[in-house]
């Protein structure tokens, strides 16, 4: 294959889309396939060769997909977005002519995989030259995918073996990536309503399955709707393959924080497998109700934190916290009932909190001095305060 001519590879094509060999014409027009590398096949004017073996709108998917693979030779990237998205407009006039069949989905999910990477790389490369808007190029593309959404969201008439909502989740989780990359969160909506009233929604692949699941969780999250966050993130991590250790991690990012709020500790033994272990000290602070440690802790991995966007997120965290060292000061006093001064003294909670800061609405003083007072009251270690306050540890 890497070293066909052009005239083999146009027959080669050509076979394909007259025998519906869809696995097959996707390889030929991915560029995961070797023949992108093939120096024959890198044309700047590969029309009239097109024009000469293949029907309209063929001629122009497969003449725009040539164009691409020289201008990614040349590495420009934003001219190969540019044939790319001339092979999803090309693409698509030719799926909507398929009637009741959908044999040319792979295809589908091969050129518009691409087209995403190709406008990431695009917009890259124009912000390495300071041109464009940041966005511009993935908003684009975002918009093409749609247009392929909707063609198959729209698919009425064929059964449900060859109908085209079979690509819905694909095209669903192409947009996700978009959308959180150019951080428009409220165009996932209207893909999660179609997906969740489409009644192939439990028989998707696993892996569309697992990444829809995880897209939608860190959606729920950004929410704040932390009970739906769990459940989609949970079902992403045991569900992901068990030797995709990187995707296992990446959805762990999100689960933890919300497991977190959620009063659930990870064990120090799943940070240490999936290399999390900046949410060491985050786990021990908020167990411990140990406000300065947490204040250290997000501070020391903030530009981590950040980068992953879960930073406000974790700041949440402080009410948990303040929670637990609630909980220990009230036991403390319950162990204790005959004392008259308790172990916990204004210094050793003083010595808990961070730093005066604005964010607080008192003075941590006076917070520290009123939970000294408390002391001196009586508790009933059977109140629903201290059923709340359990802090439970969830190891893998």
């Amino acid at each position: 294959m890497a070293h066909i001519t052009i005239n083999q590879y146009l027959q080669q094509v050509y076979e394909a889309i007259d025998n519906h060999e869809g696995s097959f014409c996707a390889e030929l027009l991915s560029f995961k396939h070797p023949h992108v590398a093939n120096p024959r096949l890198q044309l700047a004017s590969p029309e009239e060769k097109c024009q000469q073996l293949l029907e309209p709108p063929y001629d122009e998917m497969v003449a725009a997909h040539l164009r691409c693979t020289y201008a990614v030779a040349n590495h420009d990237f934003v001219e190969a977005y540019k044939f790319q998205t001339l092979v999803v407009q090309s693409f698509l006039r030719a799926f909507q002519s398929h009637k009741e069949e959908n044999w040319a989905l792979p295809v589908m999910f091969a050129v518009t995989l691409d087209l995403r990477i190709f406008a990431n790389n695009a917009e890259q490369q124009l912000q390495k030259k300071s041109k464009g808007q940041p966005g511009e190029m993935l908003e684009k593309a975002a918009e093409q995918l749609m247009s392929c959404f909707r063609v198959c969201a729209s698919d009425n008439r064929a059964g449900i073996e060859d109908s085209k909502k079979w690509g819905m989740m694909f095209l669903s989780n192409q947009l996700f990536k978009i959308y959180f990359k150019i951080n428009k969160l409220h165009l996932c909506k209207p893909l999660i309503r179609a997906i969740d009233s489409s009644n192939l929604k439990n028989d998707y692949s696993q892996a569309q399955k697992v990444t829809y699941k995880y897209y939608v969780g860190r959606k729920a999250m950004f929410d704040s709707d932390f009970k739906p966050a769990e459940e989609f993130l949970s079902y992403a991590f045991h569900h992901c393959h068990r030797s995709s250790q990187k995707n296992k991690r990446m959805i762990l990012i999100y689960l933890l924080p919300v497991k977190m709020l959620l009063g659930h500790m990870p064990s120090h033994q799943l940070l240490r497998k999936y290399d999390l272990m900046q949410f060491a000290d985050v786990t021990k602070a908020v167990s411990e109700g140990n406000l300065l440690l947490l204040n250290e802790a997000l501070s020391k991995h903030e530009t981590f934190f950040i980068r992953c966007g879960i930073f406000l997120i974790l700041e949440k965290l402080k009410i948990i916290t303040y929670r637990n060292l609630f909980k220990k000061v009230v036991t403390s006093k319950v162990t204790s009932p005959t004392s008259t001064r308790s172990s916990w003294s204004v210094n050793r909670i003083h010595s808990l909190l961070s730093p005066q800061s604005p964010r607080l609405r008192y003075p941590q003083s006076l917070l520290a001095a009123s939970l000294q007072r408390k002391l001196f009251f009586s508790f009933d270690s059977n109140h629903p305060f201290f059923k709340f306050c359990t802090v439970k540890n969830v190891v893998e």
